[in-house]
């Protein structure tokens, strides 16, 4: 398939600037991949196609204020965006202007905050040594960093707990899995005393799931890899349920994309701490789950591609068409879709 299959046409209106003003009362479009039918509900409106026995699995990663701004001696002023760790205080960094940072350049975030550029990568890709002088790294990250909100967005957070899940417990990402936002804690707690599982696992979000493919034959487009680990109290739970009839929902593309990659590893839901760069796009078939909770994500993105290998590629851009006749707001701080 080409990328140019996966266009759709959105008005600038729809990309929504802010989250609904309460998390769980965002609009939720119901998909039945069979049938074809859609509802039109409110967020809140998920426990109602839950089952006592059901498993919904999340992704309990915590985004970092990944976003940092150095001065190299000259006066050059670089952007860095983290997005993934190499090893201890290394670091791969988007950087912005990339040709202002050269292997060996030095640039100051703050007076406890250096780095050295150790290795240029593709794409204004560059590996960094972070050293920090009077703290750890994360306390010095802490200080200066920025929350890395999408371009798309430009109005300003007044509450940065907004880009993070109810939820979220590891700070390792540069981005947010948005699907895990519409989640309020009362709304756990309510399924939670229907008889629904929750299970943790965490994806560290970054390039892997943002890179735009850039190829007009998806097959040729390369997915960075992205840190995911299960635990093994987790991989019980998930294949209890399915040995006893329940569903596998998963919440957001990274959960799916960590079970797909465990699945295709080893033919089974297992414990596993590693990495994942798989890449899910039509006619490739999604084996390891029974539902999807997942925003509205931007055209040509290996995210609507993905949603495509589970709900069908027809279904999947009709949808969307009338997600937009209905004016959801799309992407991160957008509305829902759940597809069952």
């Amino acid at each position: 398939m080409k990328t140019e299959d996966f266009y759709y046409d959105l008005p600038d209106e729809l990309i929504a600037q802010h989250p609904a003003s309460k998390r769980d009362e965002a609009k939720l479009l119901c998909l039945n991949k069979k049938t074809k039918q859609i509802q039109h509900r409110k967020f809140y409106d998920i426990i109602d196609f839950l089952n006592a026995g059901d498993c919904l699995v999340m992704n309990d990663t915590r985004v970092l204020p990944a976003r940092i701004y150095g001065k190299k001696e000259t006066g050059a002023r670089v952007e860095f965006l983290l997005a993934k760790e190499m090893g201890l205080g290394v670091w791969d960094c988007l950087c912005k202007p990339a040709k202002r940072a050269k292997v060996g350049d030095i640039f100051k975030f703050s007076d406890n905050l250096f780095c050295e550029i150790l290795e240029i990568k593709e794409e204004g890709l560059r590996k960094v040594k972070f050293k920090s002088e009077n703290s750890n790294f994360y306390d010095a990250l802490y200080q200066v960093g920025q929350m890395p909100l999408p371009p798309y967005i430009k109005e300003k957070l007044e509450n940065e707990e907004e880009y993070q899940t109810v939820y979220s417990d590891k700070p390792t990402s540069s981005a947010a899995p948005t699907a895990g936002l519409h989640f309020t804690k009362e709304l756990l707690d309510k399924i939670e005393k229907k008889g629904i599982k929750k299970v943790f696992l965490t994806l560290d979000v970054g390039l892997g799931t943002f890179r735009p493919v850039k190829t007009n034959d998806i097959e040729q487009h390369k997915m960075h890899s992205e840190h995911y680990n299960l635990g093994e109290k987790q991989a019980e739970i998930i294949n209890e349920t399915r040995k006893s009839g329940g569903r596998i929902i998963a919440v957001g593309t990274t959960v799916v994309r960590t079970l797909e990659t465990i699945y295709e590893k080893y033919g089974e839901i297992r414990a596993d701490d590693s990495d994942s760069s798989i890449f899910i796009y039509p006619p490739k078939k999604v084996q390891t789950i029974d539902a999807l909770i997942t925003n509205f994500h931007l055209p040509e993105s290996t995210l609507i591609m993905l949603v495509s290998s589970f709900a069908g590629y027809e279904t999947t851009m009709k949808t969307y068409k009338n997600a937009v006749e209905e004016k959801y707001r799309f992407f991160s701080f957008g509305d829902a879709m759940y597809i069952y």
